[in-house]
Parts: structure tokens; C-alpha cells; sequence
């Protein structure tokens, strides 16, 4: 790899990581976001592959509960994920914002059904949001009726999940249904992850590596152009 290629390489990491930044502090306040990190990877191999790549990794870190006294407001204490039914098939979540349908289904904020162990939880007809409860092991009861118990799955340490918007991460081919350590917290929500304060300071480094690399290949340019010169032969 030519050093021309290599800043252009730095370049797109740099740029990818100021990326994944901005995209996390937009989401500061989003319940349940899991902030992303990128990280330079050096390719080994040939000269002509070899050089640094953007790679990312998600923050599982739990945010903090913030009590909220909503009956559909969902929180999990522990590791693991709520499961809800999207267009694209099923997507796993730690956004606990749920609301009630005119025909009793349990959806998130994007119209995503909710899944339990019987399907998609359906709360009967009439009953009032106030009757739902939600038991530490993830029963869901109405007027003290057990209806279903969510599915709350957790995946192994070494798979990297695959974010989609809103929150969502595509299920692994490995999935563990958390039976015995659910932790679910009803009328709370899990805060983001995300610590504004250190996303601000490293947009700031950012934006002066990407200035110092600019700086760099201008030079490069520079002493190109003079070696041109300087090979020319006399006239």
C-alpha cells in the first residue's frame, strides 16, 4: 500500500468513527441505546492489502433505570433482550417503551410487536392499562391472570449483534432464551449508554487527526512534486 493509499485508509476510519460518534449522541436520550465504538483494524497479507480498516463493536454496558410508573414501561435489570416482531422478521431490543393497540397488542414506539412465549402479547379486550402487571421473571398478568410471559433472550459473549435503527440488533444464528435471570423491571426504562461528555471530547480528537493527516498527505504532495524537480535532468 502506497502512502497515498494508506492516509486515504486512515481517512475512511477516521471518518467512520466521527460517524458512529455523532450517530451516538443523537441518541443519548434514546431509551435503551447501546452506543457504538470503531476501532482501527491493520489488515496483515500483501503490501498492496495490508492497512487499517474500520471495525466496530457495540456497547453492551447497561445504561441506568429511571422509574417512570407506567405499567408498559419495561426495563431488564440484567443481560439480555426483549423480543419483538418487525417487517424484516424478529429483532432484539433493550427499548422498553410499550404501548397498548385499540385491539389489545403490546408494541413498541415503531408499531413492533412485543413477542412473549405464545407469540405476539395480546392483553383482552377492555381491560385497562393499569391491570397489566409484569412480574421480575417476565409473567404478564391482567387483574392477577397470568396471559403470557415475555421471551427475553441473551446472546453468547463472542457474536458481535448487527445493529439496525430504532435500537434493534438482528438475532444471532445462537440464541439463549434467559429463563432463569430475566430481571424485568415494570414502570422503569433503561437510559443510553452513552456519555455525552466523552462523545463530545473525542469528536474534538477526531477533528484534529483527521487535521493532522491533511496535513500530512499536503506535505507528501509537496515533497512528490519537489522530487519531480529535483529528477528532471539539466537544461
Amino acid at each position: 500500500m502506497s502512502g497515498d493509499e494508506l492516509i486515504a485508509a486512515a481517512k475512511r476510519v477516521i471518518l467512520r468513527r466521527q460517524e458512529a460518534i455523532s450517530n451516538n449522541l443523537a441518541n443519548a436520550s434514546t431509551t435503551g441505546f447501546k452506543g457504538e465504538h470503531v476501532f482501527a483494524r491493520m489488515l496483515a497479507g500483501a503490501a498492496a492489502d495490508a492497512g487499517p480498516v474500520a471495525e466496530s463493536q457495540t456497547d453492551l454496558r447497561p445504561g441506568a433505570l429511571e422509574s417512570t410508573g407506567r405499567p408498559l414501561d419495561l426495563a431488564l435489570e440484567g443481560p439480555g433482550f426483549f423480543v419483538v416482531n418487525t417487517a424484516a422478521g424478529e429483532r432484539l431490543t433493550r427499548g422498553g417503551s410499550f404501548s397498548l393497540t385499540a385491539d389489545g397488542a403490546v408494541v413498541d414506539a415503531h408499531g413492533n410487536a412485543l413477542l412473549g412465549e405464545g407469540g405476539g402479547i395480546r392483553i383482552p379486550s377492555g381491560a385497562p392499562v393499569g391491570s397489566i402487571g409484569v412480574d421480575g421473571a417476565g409473567q404478564v398478568r391482567v387483574d392477577g391472570r397470568i396471559v403470557d410471559r415475555l421471551r427475553v433472550e441473551r446472546t453468547p459473549g463472542d457474536v458481535v449483534l448487527e445493529r439496525q435503527g430504532s435500537g434493534l440488533f438482528v438475532p444471532p444464528a445462537t440464541r439463549l432464551p434467559d429463563r432463569n435471570a430475566t430481571g424485568v423491571r415494570q414502570g422503569a426504562l433503561e437510559a443510553s449508554n452513552v456519555n455525552i461528555l466523552d462523545g463530545l471530547v473525542e469528536l474534538v480528537l477526531i477533528q484534529r487527526a483527521y487535521g493532522a493527516l491533511h496535513q500530512v498527505d499536503a506535505i507528501a504532495e509537496s515533497v512528490e512534486g519537489l522530487a519531480t524537480e529535483l529528477g528532471k535532468p539539466a537544461t
